[in-house]
């Protein structure tokens, strides 16, 4: 069996200029849309540390376990700390927001080893970043080798993704997305912006690189338990307010309900404050939204709520309140990181939800499943559920796709996946509502959703 470590020790001279090449660049370019800048992260077969410093880490700590790669990683990337260790053995005492192992599972004598030893620098929040080859590459790679335009290796490993995906559940990880990129590695002026970024998201299964995000599984302890805030928008909502208070039960730590009116042409304003009034035992916060659309009204109560835990409630109480506990435990017990209710699942009321709708939310159940490579199966139920630590980390990331979202669930939704958060379905049971109309129009509001995501599309998937 080849000498691993001796056969990168000879071509340590090599690297700098393979570095260069078109596919390296285009793996740092996505890895730095993968991963906000910030961050402290490990790389694991760093090489010469140029992956590393793209994804411009607030620290930087890269492994390899060649010395002379290492030694040319520290004068090419001196801001960034490197060490000399093998994958299956490396050790610190720090804990890292991203561990990346890029093209290195290829290449590992036992990857379940590797990702084992990793959990002991991870923490529940820790994002594991890997790629690796498509297999269908596999004999047009072995010639890109003979012809000197990929850079040699001992025989390789050919996993798939299920059982990349295998091994990472054996070594208590949990998958939360999968990707796929490039279908031209090689520089050609025009073809190549046509083929990866217009044709690759389309062509997954013909694509060279396979990315996949993990986290380290939950662990089987008892959870901690935290406050709630329930914000429940309402417009043109009065019959349904007191009912809201009513049945939305205490969770955790305490649960604070945030009414914000959104200039209703009824009582509604009225009817909140008198409710507040009623309900002396319960936590109330009363607000008047100053901006437009739900999106701004859920951001002015996120921005004034108290809790560990954002809910959004609508106020039509389609989703029953009651089943907030559901929402609860997920969130607190880290099976998710984002709690999107669903309502194509169980049966529903006569008269819930329109034909033509329940069509238009399975297409875009399905459109977006694909966007966000996780499965989202019901984007535009209003009941989403995630913690304000992460809402403030999206907020803080707003700049990426901009204010473009007046319903709100879509900035949420495309801000947790840019963050690479654990999104979860969660099956509700769908009711009619017993007060007032839907504030949805189906053909403006369904042409401004075709437009946000087309929009999406450009900034997560065609880059």
């Amino acid at each position: 069996m080849i000498d691993r470590r001796a056969f990168y020790e000879q071509r340590a001279a090599l690297r700098p200029r393979e570095a260069g090449r078109f596919y390296q660049r285009l793996l740092r370019k996505f890895y730095a849309f993968l991963i906000p800048p910030g961050q402290r992260v490990l790389e694991v077969g760093c090489s010469l540390g140029d992956l590393l410093a793209a994804v411009k880490p607030a620290r930087g700590v890269g492994v390899d376990f060649s010395p002379k790669m290492i030694e040319l990683a520290r004068q090419r990337q001196p801001q960034l700390e490197f060490k000399t260790a093998d994958a299956a053995e490396f050790s610190s005492p720090e804990q890292f927001d991203y561990i990346l192992l890029s093209d290195l599972v290829n290449d590992l004598p036992d990857v379940q080893v590797v990702f084992e030893k990793l959990r002991a620098v991870a923490y529940p929040r820790t994002r594991l970043v890997v790629n690796f080859f498509n297999n269908l590459w596999r004999p047009i790679l072995r010639v890109g080798e003979k012809l000197g335009l990929k850079s040699p290796m001992p025989m390789p490993n050919w996993l798939s993704s299920a059982d990349v995906q295998n091994l990472l559940h054996l070594a208590g990880w949990e998958v939360v997305k999968q990707d796929t990129r490039i279908l031209w590695p090689v520089r050609t002026p025009l073809l190549n912006t046509l083929l990866n970024r217009w044709l690759a998201p389309l062509l997954p299964h013909f694509c060279l690189t396979v990315f996949i995000v993990a986290r380290p599984k939950p662990q089987l302890v008892a959870p901690p338990h935290f406050k709630c805030s329930v914000v429940i928008p309402a417009r043109n909502e009065a019959g349904n307010i007191e009912a809201a208070v009513q049945r939305t039960p205490e969770m955790g730590l305490g649960t604070e309900i945030i009414f914000i009116e959104g200039h209703s042409k009824d009582n509604t304003w009225d009817e909140i404050l008198r409710v507040a009034k009623a309900y002396p035992d319960r936590n109330i916060k009363t607000l008047k939204q100053q901006s437009k659309g739900k999106g701004g009204a859920c951001r002015e109560a996120f921005a004034a709520a108290t809790g560990d835990i954002l809910f959004i409630l609508d106020a039509d109480l389609t989703m029953p309140p009651e089943e907030l506990p559901k929402f609860y435990e997920a969130a607190r017990a880290g099976t998710a990181e984002f709690v999107n209710g669903v309502r194509l699942v169980y049966p529903m009321e006569d008269e819930a939800m329109q034909f033509l709708n329940m069509i238009a939310n399975k297409m875009f159940g399905l459109t977006f499943s694909w966007l966000l490579g996780q499965q989202l199966k019901d984007t535009l139920c209003g009941t989403k559920v995630l913690f304000r630590a992460d809402y403030e980390r999206i907020a803080a990331n707003r700049a990426y796709f901009g204010d473009f979202d007046p319903f709100g669930d879509f900035d949420l939704i495309f801000g947790a996946a840019k963050l690479n958060l654990r999104l979860i379905d969660l099956p509700i049971r769908y009711r009619a509502r017993t007060y007032g109309s839907t504030n949805i129009h189906r053909w403006s509001h369904g042409w401004l959703l075709l437009r946000m995501v087309l929009f999406a599309a450009r900034r997560l998937k065609f880059l």
